[in-house]
């Protein structure tokens, strides 16, 4: 018998919605393969197993089951092989000799951690500014108080203003920002908790999203963190289609 196994990790779905995309997929597919589906603060992991005694046949069958798979899903594919999104990353940016840094708040270095558990990044990454408080994105990152007072510090203006403060800070080509309320206090009617606002840059071109995430301070931390690098992956890719003129007023 011969085993075969394909991969697609995706971002941004809950459990309840995959369970809902995949139903019919899975219906179709025949008992000598399995499917399995893992899914961590947005980023979702599925194995295809095909087990069966013709190699070439089960090749064809786990190959269109693949494709099939990665056709549901289009832009919300992170990579169609066994790899986290950090991983994609760093490859993006090694492949193109760029280099990236972080400005966080809400996420307190997390995006950085992320980046650096990839042996090799000291390659590409060269430094974040965790800057929790108002008076460090002003001094350290450069953040105009103006904007700080009138805006807020979770604000598109502000995020902005923090990517490209620390991309010029560390002198690197691309980075990302996150500033947000993760909770479980801080939240108002107008920025509830879970609100966080996440910029990224590459070269000239930056984006930014006002996102909305559930779950507890450690759940809110690392969906910011995982969203922050899906932005920058479909940068790096031109695939980026996010709300880059949406704000939240």
């Amino acid at each position: 018998m011969h085993q075969e196994t394909r991969h697609i990790v995706i971002y941004g779905y809950t459990k309840a919605e995959l369970a809902n995309i995949l139903r019919h997929f899975e219906e179709q597919l025949p008992e000598f393969v399995k499917i399995t589906v893992e899914t961590d603060n947005l980023v979702t992991r599925v194995v295809l197993t095909g087990v069966n005694s013709g190699l070439e046949l089960l090749r064809f069958n786990m190959n269109r089951y693949h494709a099939s798979l990665n056709s549901l899903f289009s832009k919300e594919v992170v990579t169609t092989e066994d790899k986290t999104p950090s991983e994609v990353l760093g490859e993006l940016l090694k492949e193109r000799e760029l280099t990236v840094s972080s400005a966080e708040s809400c996420t307190g270095g997390n995006v950085a951690h992320k980046i650096v558990e990839i042996p090799g990044s000291s390659a590409y990454f060269l430094g974040s500014v965790v800057s929790y408080s108002n008076d460090v994105k002003a001094e350290v990152l450069k953040v105009s108080r103006s904007n700080l007072d009138r805006f807020g510090a979770v604000s598109k203006e502000v995020v902005e203003e923090m990517a490209k403060g620390v991309s010029r800070l560390m002198h690197t080509d691309c980075s990302i920002a996150t500033s947000g309320i993760a909770g479980p206090e801080g939240g108002t009617p107008l920025k509830p908790v879970g609100t966080v606002w996440i910029a990224a840059k590459m070269g000239d071109r930056l984006v930014s999203e006002c996102t909305h995430f559930n779950g507890s301070r450690h759940e809110v931390i690392e969906q910011a963190t995982n969203h922050g690098l899906f932005m920058l992956i479909n940068l790096l890719r031109s695939s980026y289609s996010g709300s880059e003129d949406i704000n939240d007023d």
